[in-house]
């Protein structure tokens, strides 16, 4: 295959320069590529201030920088929060999952975690994932027209979940909904209590500031109940078992990480794959090359880290400085808030040729994707990744077009980067 490569990261709006990224709003337009790489190019660690009361931050944009201050927990602490919202003490330790710790916590809870989502062990969901997209894509292929996210990204990590953490499927689609309620707070398409829009003070204990947060809790410790003289096999009940020290979770370690598990760890491998779509539906040589690949070809192995980036969903976590610390001649103060923006960073022209342009070979392809370069790294990157590439071979297997019908709608966040609408027209092979 000749190199080639595709323009359409889109859309790019050279208005958008200017973008104030704060604004949950201006997200709804898509990712203001213009801003951050004006940011990238003349203040790469910016000081942005905040008009909600907050008390600003700084904005580190450029790949390598963003990797710099990710690998130094010490200095640039989780421990305080991973969003930009300001809390309070008690807030932060009612709602603190192990994101939101360092290590040796973080690494002591993550060990913990990582027995349910190991490579090998994610390895062994693929067939069970083909089958639940022979139903999702048989039927989003006899419908031809279709809102691509919400009948095909949205129900394959809806199903997996309840399958991989062992909840009944007829729950599936209630806990993804108050999965959104959490994880897409500053959206009114999926709350009734928009984090910047009315006043959410009763719910500051509760996992994203959400009263869907009360309804996980207490799902979870159901679920918990079920499982204590009962090991179904699972990886809830993987979870709950006594690690190699004997240390076993707390209750609200488990139910923050349950509540996370149902936010998280549905909606950025959704909006990866909406993204790709996206791509397939606007760019017909890559439809056309990845449709004639058989699903062991390699070029599967490069076209799926490139969908990610493409997509690269969660834009950003914070950090907090624990010393005084200098990074492009610029003083950050010991308890500053330090935004590193995975996103800007994914899209970086120092690290990525032709950013812009997605390339289905792309070589040496260490986007940030899943966070990389520090303690966080994602632990359901191998799911996801296994996800999105399964998803786009069998469904590149059901059609032979894929034609966008009407314009995407981008998720209102400044969070999750997201095209919660993606009207298609699919054509049957």
């Amino acid at each position: 295959m000749g190199k080639k490569i595709f323009k359409t990261v889109g859309p790019i709006n050279n208005d958008d320069i200017d973008a104030d990224i704060t604004s949950h709003d201006t997200y709804e337009k898509g990712f203001p590529h213009m801003a951050f790489k004006r940011m990238r190019d003349k203040d790469p660690c910016a000081w942005i201030d905040e008009n909600d009361g907050g008390k600003g931050f700084w904005a580190v944009t450029r790949y390598n920088d963003i990797r710099e201050v990710n690998g130094l927990p010490k200095i640039f602490s989780s421990a305080q929060g991973i969003r930009l919202e300001e809390q309070s003490k008690e807030e932060f330790e009612a709602r603190k999952t192990f994101q939101e710790t360092d290590p040796p916590i973080h690494t002591r809870q993550r060990m913990m975690f990582h027995r349910g989502f190991t490579r090998k062990l994610v390895s062994t969901y693929e067939p069970l994932i083909r089958e639940i997209c022979n139903d999702i894509l048989n039927d989003a292929v006899d419908l031809s027209e279709v809102d691509a996210t919400k009948e095909i990204a949205k129900k394959l990590p809806m199903r997996m979940l309840g399958r991989v953490v062992g909840t009944p499927d007829e729950d599936a689609e209630w806990l993804v909904s108050r999965g959104d309620s959490m994880i897409a707070n500053s959206d009114p398409e999926f709350t009734d209590f928009v984090i910047d829009k009315v006043d959410t003070d009763e719910y500051r204990f509760l996992p994203f500031r959400s009263p869907a947060g009360k309804e996980i809790y207490d799902y979870g410790e159901k679920q918990k109940k079920l499982r204590e003289n009962n090991d179904m096999g699972d990886v809830m009940s993987m979870l709950l078992q006594p690690d190699k020290q004997g240390d076993t979770l707390s209750d609200l370690e488990f139910k923050n990480f349950f509540a996370l598990m149902v936010a998280a760890g549905n909606d950025t491998t959704r909006y990866s794959m909406a993204s790709s779509m996206h791509a397939l539906a606007n760019n017909p040589y890559i439809f056309d090359y990845l449709k004639s690949a058989p699903d062991d070809a390699p070029i599967w192995l490069s076209a799926t880290e490139e969908f990610i980036r493409w997509a690269s969903p969660t834009m950003h976590f914070r950090r907090t400085a624990t010393e005084d610390y200098k990074l492009h001649n610029k003083k950050i103060k010991e308890g500053d808030k330090v935004a590193i923006w995975f996103t800007s960073g994914n899209y970086d022209e120092r690290k990525f040729s032709n950013p812009f342009s997605f390339d289905l070979e792309r070589e040496n392809n260490q986007h940030i994707a899943f966070g990389q370069g520090g303690p966080h790294t994602c632990l359901g990157m191998w799911l996801a990744r296994l996800e999105v590439r399964v998803a786009m071979q069998e469904l590149l297997k059901r059609v032979s077009k894929i034609e966008q019908i009407g314009p995407e709608k981008y998720l209102r966040s400044n969070f999750i980067r997201g095209i919660k609408n993606l009207p298609v027209r699919l054509t049957s092979a």
